[in-house]
């Protein structure tokens, strides 16, 4: 049975991404009690006890409080800055001690659920290119340009930190294109594409096994030894899991819900609780292999159709519009450009 958690059960330590978000707003002189409103958490700024957890929806909304009160375009980029390599035991000296872009993003993504629990990064090598791309964990898209902004940015500045130099990432959005992009230009560079239909860095994979200055392989493997096994993962990073290992085959709520070890009712109760469904989660999975298929393969209409499991061309096109807003035709003209 599929290990999975809910966004109302604690799963988050507090003195990790939430303290960051408080103590930033301390700094910006935003009175705790208006940070912690609405989240049953401490209002008076003092520091979490020692292995407090907090859970999803309580850090959402402590986000969300922060960047309201802040009222400022540089809120998200400041907080990816200092995001990593976090405070979790173990992991944060095993991400400093990476020997590599590769080390680095693997321990990333293998450990997200303590180190980046708002958003899933997903890793995709091949063709000669790196493809980092995010997820959402918990249900979140008023906040979900921020939470973007914010874990771009705490990969490039790791990375930058790390390595010793900036690299030239080239980023897509899922979003339109902002009226201001100077914080984007200043944080995250001038390789900017929105309306995209993922969230994304890119990078030349010859990148990722150049090693790096503060490499110490002994410490590193020592650390993440001893680092924390992690939380169950998010129902809808689970569910995103197993609809990407079953997309062949045609995956069903029946299917899915037998996975997980519950009802096709209590599966669709606990999506609701994300404001989502079934067929949107499966479709958020057909879109992206759609858009590797189209990338990276250069593959047409009727491969991809029959890679996903339709019977014709025709009704991938169809069904790719509806997921999309775009014909496959539009979709793969604006990925040449």
């Amino acid at each position: 049975m599929i290990r999975y958690s809910l966004p109302d059960e604690p799963s988050i330590p507090a003195g990790g991404l939430p303290w960051h978000i408080m103590d930033y707003a301390l700094q910006r002189d935003v009175l705790p009690a208006a940070v912690a409103r609405g989240t049953g958490m401490p209002g008076d700024g003092s520091a979490p006890r020692q292995g407090a957890l907090v859970s999803p929806q309580q850090c959402l909304q402590l986000l969300g409080n922060a960047l309201r009160e802040m009222d400022s375009a540089d809120t998200s980029f400041m907080l990816g800055q200092q995001l990593l390599p976090g405070a979790a035991p173990g992991l944060s000296v095993a991400l400093r001690h990476a020997g590599s872009l590769q080390q680095a993003l693997e321990l990333i993504c293998r450990r997200s659920s303590r180190l980046l629990p708002l958003l899933r990064p997903r890793l995709h090598v091949g063709d000669g290119r790196l493809v980092l791309y995010w997820t959402d964990s918990h249900g979140a898209p008023g906040l979900r340009p921020a939470l973007v902004e914010m874990h771009m940015t705490a990969v490039v500045a790791l990375v930058r930190w790390l390595g010793g130099r900036r690299l030239p990432w080239r980023f897509c959005f899922n979003r339109a294109r902002p009226r201001h992009i100077e914080q984007h230009e200043v944080h995250l560079g001038g390789e900017l594409r929105f309306d995209c239909q993922l969230d994304a860095m890119l990078l030349d994979a010859e990148w990722l096994l150049q090693p790096w200055p503060v490499a110490d392989a002994g410490a590193g493997a020592t650390a993440q030894a001893a680092g924390d096994a992690g939380a169950a993962p998010s129902l809808l990073d689970a569910l995103y899991d197993y609809l990407l290992a079953e997309v062949r085959r045609g995956p069903t709520l029946e299917g899915a819900s037998a996975a997980f070890g519950v009802s096709p009712a209590t599966l669709k109760r606990h999506l609701a609780r994300y404001g989502s469904h079934f067929v949107a989660e499966l479709d958020l999975v057909r879109t992206h292999v759609a858009l590797y298929l189209f990338q990276s393969r250069r593959a047409g209409n009727e491969a991809v159709a029959d890679y996903l499991g339709f019977h014709d061309a025709a009704n991938f096109r169809r069904s790719f519009k509806r997921w999309t807003g775009l014909t496959p035709a539009l979709l793969r003209a604006a990925l040449a450009t």
